[in-house]
């Protein structure tokens, strides 16, 4: 007597059943790797938002103070010691041009404290080249995850 077999099969086995989740634990790896690089790259744009802000906001005060030029030649503010808070609340109506350059150095330099990251680097350079003087503001900030700081570089004329 000869016995058929039903060839109909029902369920997973254990092998097909692993090889899913090896399969599913992949696509898993990849999706992690993903979102870390969003994170970071997230945190990136953050900085360099920031970076922009900074330093248009120091081009708006040097346009504002066009007087007071020597105040802001040389001026560094990666050391935290660039500029004096001089209380100029009402601008030039109670500060001459170089306490006004003084005190936008110290409020710049705070903001740099609170929004950039820590070993941070900021500086005003003014090259006087007449009839116009060229201002090059360079803001600096170690990014994790790259071998070199990033740099955003604001360069204008006035």
């Amino acid at each position: 007597m000869i016995r058929t077999r039903n060839s109909q099969q029902t369920g997973f086995t254990l092998v097909e059943a692993m090889v899913s989740l090896v399969v599913l634990a992949v696509g898993m790896l990849g999706v992690a790797a993903m979102y870390i690089e969003s994170l970071r790259s997230g945190h990136m744009s953050v900085s360099y938002t920031n970076a922009v802000t900074l330093a248009a906001d120091m081009a708006d005060r040097i346009r504002a103070n066009s007087l007071g030029i020597n105040g802001y030649i040389g001026a560094g503010a990666g050391n935290g010691t660039a500029g004096g808070n001089n209380n100029c609340v009402n601008g030039p109506l109670n500060c001459t041009p170089a306490q006004l350059a003084a005190d936008d150095l110290f409020w710049w330099y705070e903001d740099i404290k609170n929004l950039m990251p820590v070993n941070r680097a900021a500086s005003v350079a003014v090259v006087n080249v007449p009839p116009l003087d060229q201002y090059t503001i360079t803001l600096t900030w170690p990014e994790r995850g790259q071998p070199q700081p990033v740099s955003y570089v604001l360069t204008f004329r006035q």
